[in-house]
């Protein structure tokens, strides 16, 4: 009796051991496991060697640590999506704001000669309708501002457009502007030039140029804008700053040149 109670309770024990090793050693690697997950480690993964509670732990700890990751990088994309537009938006209204100056400066330029009965613009009937078309084509751009920023800035497709036309518009207020500061406007354009490009950024672009060039000549002095080839050249008389955009790539660039030049495109 006291050997058969010996060995039972020895066959007891060692099963005991066995069984806490089993049941332990899992429990253990998911917990060192979890801890690399609280780091956010992404090649922590729980072991699953069984198919009993503890595996099914293991597995829906994968699972929920899984999903925790996805989360985390759609977090950084929308992150970074809203980022973005935001700083566009940022971009779009520096631009919108700028591209503002020219009308209400060559409004208010017009106005004020009308007011001083400065030669020409002593003819009221002439210059008043042009006013009236600088308030619409002001209260175009706003109104373009205002659903460009509720369509969250949307990108504009590229289309056929008439150059030519187009450049012809956008210059119209800047040579009122160059008249009223004793500068001299040349526009020099084809009569017909077409190219595939987005008609809105392309024209705010050309828009900021042309504002420079007129804020940055002196009175006196000349602006000319021309075609060479596929090349839109902006050119005031001022201390040199090249830039070139080409109508066919659609690209946009900048060139220093040496000092004492005259070009500012």
């Amino acid at each position: 009796m006291p050997i058969s109670l010996s060995c039972s309770l020895l066959i007891s024990v060692v099963c005991s051991l066995l069984f806490s090793k089993a049941i332990a050693d899992p429990i253990k690697k998911i917990s060192t496991s979890t801890e690399r997950m609280m780091k956010l480690d992404h090649g922590a993964n729980c072991p699953i060697h069984t198919r009993d509670e503890i595996g099914t732990l293991a597995q829906n700890v994968n699972g929920l640590y899984s999903n925790l990751l996805s989360t985390i990088e759609h977090l950084e994309r929308e992150k970074d999506a809203v980022r973005d537009m935001e700083r566009a938006k940022v971009d779009f209204l520096r631009v919108a704001s700028h591209e503002l100056k020219a009308p209400v400066t060559a409004l208010n330029a017009t106005l004020e000669n009308m007011i001083l009965g400065v030669g020409k613009y002593q003819d009221y009937a002439t210059y008043l309708p042009e006013c009236k078309e600088m308030v619409e084509q002001l209260s175009g751009m706003i109104h373009e501002i205002l659903e460009t920023s509720k369509l969250n800035l949307t990108a504009e497709p590229p289309k056929q457009v008439d150059v030519s036309e187009l450049l012809a518009e956008l210059c119209e207020p800047y040579q009122l502007i160059a008249a009223a500061h004793q500068i001299m406007f040349s526009l020099d354009l084809p009569e017909k030039f077409s190219a595939v490009l987005p008609a809105g950024p392309f024209s705010k672009a050309v828009s900021n140029v042309l504002a420079n060039a007129v804020a940055y000549t002196e009175a006196g002095k000349s602006v000319s804008v021309y075609m060479d080839k596929n090349r839109l050249i902006i050119e005031n008389e001022c201390d040199p700053i090249h830039a070139i955009i080409d109508l066919k790539n659609t690209s946009y660039y900048h060139h220093h040149p040496k000092k004492g030049g005259r070009r500012n495109d």
